[in-house]
């Protein structure tokens, strides 16, 4: 099967793409990771030397390829042997390092290919289209470059290859090293082969000074480094903003039309990544994204949010299917935007409070929180109180139908709690006490109306029996202690109803799509926190190690996994899961002082 998540993801918080393991670029956005998708194979599936939406380096007559990461940095090489013996090394990555005193994040990838023994024969197929698959480029040619021309873009090629062998797809024998910058319409006035190396070695220290600041656990540092670097390539550092995850329309499961675009950022994955954030001291991504959040509160009509904004900070997200695309393996829609940004979503005013939070108290970050940001949170507040018992499409964003969901309004009740706390820290005690009643009031009605006796659990709607693994979060927002019979209870049902096999299910129940058929990631992630909240480290340890052995070989997880195969589906790579793995390592792992 050609298409499968056994990709690599290079990037600079700028752009980012995905490469499989026969070093072919199937996704490649310009001019940002929610612009058009240039190379777009992963969701138009094609045989070997047809097709178009892709960029391959192909060894003729290959028998065998690995791929492993330059260790803590984003640069990926592919190692590729043909029958004969001949081997060729193909380096990529996306330029990203501090010059003339500002980070360069250029739009571009740079490819160098390399041989490494023998006489490998190789065909170079660089063939963008636009309008999402709908239409192949314009090309024109020099001496040294080729422009692939679109209505709303140009993207140039510069190489020391001849390029009537990457027009013509002629194969030809690689007697030392070649390259290729795949970036905007611009002149390259330097020797192409020296710029990439540099821009190489430059990229390479750039992320490893960046991991060396990172605080991680005494264990599972490989896989926590490579979850934060992961993180920061989700990261558009122009804005702040964090995205989903770099694709749209990777199915939850098979044939499901459960297709949906995550290129945007969601207020409901904030405070995982926040708290994720702060954990692994990444204070500058952090308070990037802070500050992105608080350009969307400051922004918010009559103190009302929507769950998901663009990366630009815009509120519309007008979602439309596109047929030029067949989808990944075949299974479409193909769809773009997203209507969750119309949809109404209570937990979303709990998100944003909770991870602004943290600006109020975090004295390393250079802008603190100040009685006009308070104000502005004050009317969140407001809303989050007047909606917390008012129906909505939940946290799982339910297109049909509306209830009261359990969870959405204790994020009304963390709002208003958060904000009490604020008050005080700013000595404003008489906002405190009027915060910390309207907490109290939603947390009376939440413990009335949501604990379901036939369940002895809280459930997920209120006046409802069924559960939800939200629920799970019960403890970690600080809605009840972890040894609060009712938080045992709940997570014992949830064990009961929602666990498949090592997993979590976010729901059993019927949606608009049907029965969910896998299993969300960050829900099991959410479970590991409850079970160490409980003291129940070994179980969870255990479950974690499981988790782990279905990353993808280079670390990754989507958004869903099958419980019965452990195959990915769901957008790639998913920031909510890698988050969920962060929080998980840090809670779980023996601590640096009693390791030894």
């Amino acid at each position: 099967m050609k298409n499968s998540l056994e990709l690599g993801l290079i990037g600079n918080c700028n752009v980012g793409a995905l490469i499989d393991k026969d070093a072919e670029v199937v996704w490649f956005c310009l001019p940002r990771f929610d612009g058009d998708p240039v190379f777009c194979s992963l969701l138009s599936e094609h045989a070997d030397g047809e097709g178009f939406g892709y960029c391959s380096i192909d060894l003729l007559d290959k028998v065998s390829s690995e791929q492993v990461y330059l260790a803590n940095t984003a640069v990926l090489v592919t190692r590729m042997t043909d029958k004969h013996g001949a081997a060729i090394e193909v380096t990529d990555f996306a330029p990203r390092f501090f010059q003339h005193g500002r980070m360069f994040m250029p739009i571009m990838l740079i490819r160098k290919i390399r041989q490494i023994h023998g006489t490998p024969r190789i065909c170079l197929r660089v063939r963008p289209m636009y309008e999402y698959g709908s239409h192949r480029c314009t090309i024109t040619h020099g001496s040294h470059h080729i422009r692939y021309v679109a209505p709303s873009w140009v993207l140039r090629l510069t190489t020391d290859i001849s390029v009537t062998a990457v027009l013509e797809e002629t194969p030809f024998f690689l007697e030392d090293s070649a390259t290729l910058i795949l970036g905007p319409d611009e002149t390259i006035p330097d020797a192409i082969g020296e710029l990439s190396r540099r821009f190489l070695e430059e990229t390479i220290a750039n992320w490893h000074d960046w991991v060396r600041d990172l605080s991680i656990p005494y264990e599972w540092q490989d896989e926590v480094i490579r979850a934060a670097i992961t993180l920061k390539l989700n990261t558009f550092e122009d804005t702040g903003a964090i995205i989903a995850a770099l694709t749209t329309s990777i199915p939850e499961a098979p044939y499901s039309g459960r297709n949906w675009d995550y290129r945007y950022c969601w207020l409901r994955d904030s405070y995982f990544v926040v708290n994720a954030l702060n954990r692994l001291s990444t204070t500058n991504t952090m308070e990037r994204y802070l500050s992105y959040l608080i350009n969307l509160v400051a922004g918010a009509p009559n103190g009302h949010i929507q769950p998901v904004y663009g990366i630009d900070g815009k509120a519309r997200l007008t979602e439309r299917e596109v047929a030029s695309l067949t989808g990944y393996r075949g299974m479409g829609p193909v769809r773009i935007g997203n209507q969750a940004c119309d949809q109404i979503q209570h937990d979303a005013y709990g998100s944003a409070i909770l991870a602004v939070t943290h600006v109020f108290f975090d004295k390393r970050l250079a802008h603190r929180g100040v009685h006009a940001l308070f104000a502005r949170l004050e009317s969140l507040g407001e809303t989050a109180y007047d909606v917390h018992n008012q129906p909505d499409s939940g946290p799982w964003e339910t297109r049909n139908t509306f209830h009261i969901h359990t969870f959405s309004s204790m994020m009304c009740w963390a709002a208003c709690d958060r904000l009490s706390k604020i008050a005080a820290q700013l000595q404003l005690m008489e906002r405190s006490v009027y915060w910390r009643n309207k907490a109290d009031q939603i947390h009376t009605t939440i413990c009335a109306r949501a604990w379901s006796e036939k369940q002895q659990a809280f459930a997920g709607i209120f006046e409802g029996d069924s559960l939800d693994a939200t629920l799970l979060l019960i403890h970690d927002i600080g809605f009840l202690p972890a040894d609060d019979p009712r938080f045992v209870k709940t997570v014992m049902a949830i064990e009961r109803e929602l666990k498949r096999g090592n997993y979590i299910f976010r729901y059993v129940e019927t949606d608009d799509f049907g029965i969910p058929e896998n299993a969300f990631v960050v829900c099991t992630c959410w479970y590991l926190y409850a079970l160490a909240a409980l003291n129940r480290i070994n179980e969870a340890r255990d479950l974690f190690t499981n988790l782990l052995s279905k990353r993808n070989h280079h670390g990754f997880l989507a958004e869903h996994i099958d419980p019965h195969t452990g195959e990915p589906w769901g957008n790639f790579v998913q920031t909510y899961s890698m988050v969920g793995l962060i929080n998980a390592a840090i809670r779980l792992s023996k601590r640096w002082d009693s390791a030894f």
